[in-house]
């Protein structure tokens, strides 16, 4: 009786963390578009300036609101790359936002803005609370166009960097200048005069040089054969 209890919470956790695991992986990945929207930071320390920073080249409007901030924020919205306020956060600073990032080492305040967050139909992110969080900062491979997101929703941030890294390896920095070709000689396929067949096969092989070439190629030979 005594070894059978003592198996229980064992148990139990596992099927808590099952719970937890099957939650999340009901997660939508996508690629957003935050270009000219509204974007709240609540916190100016070193983990929300990292987050800051990953904004930066989105287009978005950045709003932070901390009572302190790193030399780096303050620089930043010296120059206008984002608006920041030194007070104190208010329900009202998330009128109008599209998403809200929190990153104070205040846990009440924390639960406060996602609460509020919650309530106005805000996407929130609770930096390192995976229970507070509507979405999740992924690890990314950028490669000019070519972006590749990794995400464990938020279960181990380590493991997603490390199968960035790994990511890193496989596509090197070339692939960026391949990438841009690939839209180029699309464009250049699409309004072709070719058949549809023809064209879908084409696109089919962008994704490799040498079947690309080598049906390129026998799409040559084969109008010479009709010239002659």
């Amino acid at each position: 009786m005594g070894g059978g209890g003592g198996k229980r919470p064992v148990a139990g956790a596992r099927a808590a963390r099952a719970g937890r695991i099957k939650g999340m992986s009901s997660m939508f990945p996508m690629f957003v578009k935050l270009e000219g929207r509204p974007v709240l930071v609540v916190g100016a320390g070193k983990v929300a300036e990292g987050k800051i920073e990953g904004l930066l080249d989105t287009g978005a409007q950045i709003r932070v609101v901390a009572l302190k901030a790193t030399a780096a924020v303050r620089e930043r919205a010296r120059r206008s790359k984002i608006d920041f306020e030194e007070r104190a956060f208010t329900p009202s600073d998330l009128d109008g936002a599209f998403l809200a990032i929190v990153a104070t080492p205040s846990r009440a305040l924390n639960e406060a803005v996602y609460r509020e967050a919650q309530r106005r139909g805000v996407l929130c992110n609770v930096v390192d609370v995976p229970e507070l969080c509507d979405f999740f900062y992924p690890a990314v491979v950028r490669r000019g166009d070519l972006q590749i997101a990794v995400s464990t929703s938020g279960q181990s941030p380590s493991l997603a960097q490390r199968v960035r890294q790994d990511l890193e390896q496989q596509f090197g920095p070339g692939f960026a200048e391949w990438v841009a070709e690939l839209g180029a000689t699309r464009r250049e396929v699409l309004k072709s005069d070719l058949d549809p067949a023809t064209k879908r096969e084409l696109l089919q092989s962008l994704a490799s040089r040498q079947a690309f070439e080598a049906k390129l190629a026998e799409l040559v030979l084969a109008e010479e054969g009709d010239a002659a």
